[in-house]
């Protein structure tokens, strides 16, 4: 019979260190268990009392998967658990996932979805709730389904650790998304208005799919945070940009001359780069797409050259490195949001153009 080994190749110290941080991180998480009935849960999406989160509305399951859902209910297979955040000021449970099953449900308990083709209960095919028989809607309405609710002492953060952790793959978990609903303000404000500069949208080409993930809003995002310094980056972009943006919305709130400022060293960088390199932030002219390392180490290098050398706009500046191999190297993807690898990227676009 096997054993488990008790014997680690760490030493004592970082045993205990790493005890120490995971207990640290444990304490951030204060929840507790519910569990409702279907008919509950459509009667709560009905009255408002679930919040849906502006980053989740945009999503909508197509019918197919709403029906083969409901054909799960039905069935009385096991769902996923449900995730809340208790908000402090409504007292309304906020959905952190599982916002699509609960509208899913209210359709068809409460409104006129049909449901699909199904694989296992075939028969059912265009039902709706109300074409069951009135023994098959209660045993539908009687079935439970369990939630978890962060209550209101659990840090924000760790709510958006928790929505990103739950949602990876999914096509709603990114990041850029979860910000723009969970920390809107004056800043975000600005971010949004500059992703849809047009000069910048033809410099940074990228799918209809990834347009609608907001990726162009996490390019501006990245831009300022990795400019204004990365002293606070851990390895970790998605924590790193959400302390910048909920700090620079209590900026821009407390001073509102701070808009114009960062607008123009948005334009005045696009400008550079639209004037200075040939393909912008693409590899190529023909390129369909934008790559986040390349797209970094010009926007924020020729930022930070602009910010040595007021002049450099006017000068003749060779930059037929870009599309060399070694800056192909540098701006590879293999590590790019370590910190070395982030800094070495912008530093080398900055040397190159100071001609250093």
């Amino acid at each position: 019979m096997k054993t488990i080994q008790q014997n680690s190749l760490f030493d004592q110290e970082l045993l205990e260190k790493a005890e120490q941080q995971i207990s640290e991180q444990s304490k951030k998480i204060e929840f507790y268990i519910v569990e409702y009935t279907i008919e509950i849960l459509a009667l709560k999406m009905d009255n408002s009392d679930f919040e849906v989160p502006t980053y989740q509305r945009e999503f909508t399951w197509e019918d197919e998967r709403k029906s083969k859902f409901i054909e799960s209910v039905i069935m009385g297979l096991p769902i996923p658990f449900l995730f809340f955040w208790e908000n402090p000021s409504s007292g309304r449970l906020e959905i952190v996932d599982g916002s699509q099953r609960l509208r899913t449900i209210k359709d068809f308990l409460l409104g006129d979805f049909k449901l699909g083709d199904l694989s296992e209960l075939s028969l059912l095919a265009g039902f709706k709730f109300n074409d069951l028989s009135e023994s098959r809607q209660r045993k539908i309405k009687n079935r439970s389904i369990r939630g978890i609710v962060l209550n209101e002492h659990t840090e924000e953060q760790s709510r958006f650790d928790l929505f990103e952790r739950i949602n990876t793959g999914s096509k709603i978990a990114n990041p850029a998304e979860v910000r723009r609903g969970a920390l809107g303000g004056t800043f975000f404000e600005l971010v949004e208005q500059l992703a849809k500069n047009e000069k910048f949208i033809e410099m940074t080409p990228v799918s209809e799919k990834r347009v609608n993930e907001r990726e162009r809003e996490e390019l501006v995002t990245r831009f300022f945070a990795y400019g204004d310094g990365l002293d606070k980056y851990k390895d970790k972009v998605s924590e790193f940009l959400y302390h910048y943006t909920k700090k620079m919305n209590e900026e821009f709130s407390n001073n509102p001359s701070k808009k114009a400022e960062y607008e123009s060293r948005f334009t005045r960088m696009i400008d550079f780069v639209d004037k200075k390199f040939d393909f912008g932030f693409k590899k190529t002219k023909q390129a369909q797409s934008t790559p986040r390392s390349r797209y970094e180490a010009i926007a924020i290098g020729s930022y930070l050259a602009m910010l040595e050398d007021e002049h450099i706009v006017d000068k003749n500046i060779d930059t037929s490195w870009a599309t060399g191999e070694e800056f192909i190297e540098i701006t590879g993807s293999d590590g790019a949001n370590v910190i070395k690898r982030l800094k070495g990227r912008i530093n080398f676009v900055k040397e190159k153009l100071l001609n250093r």
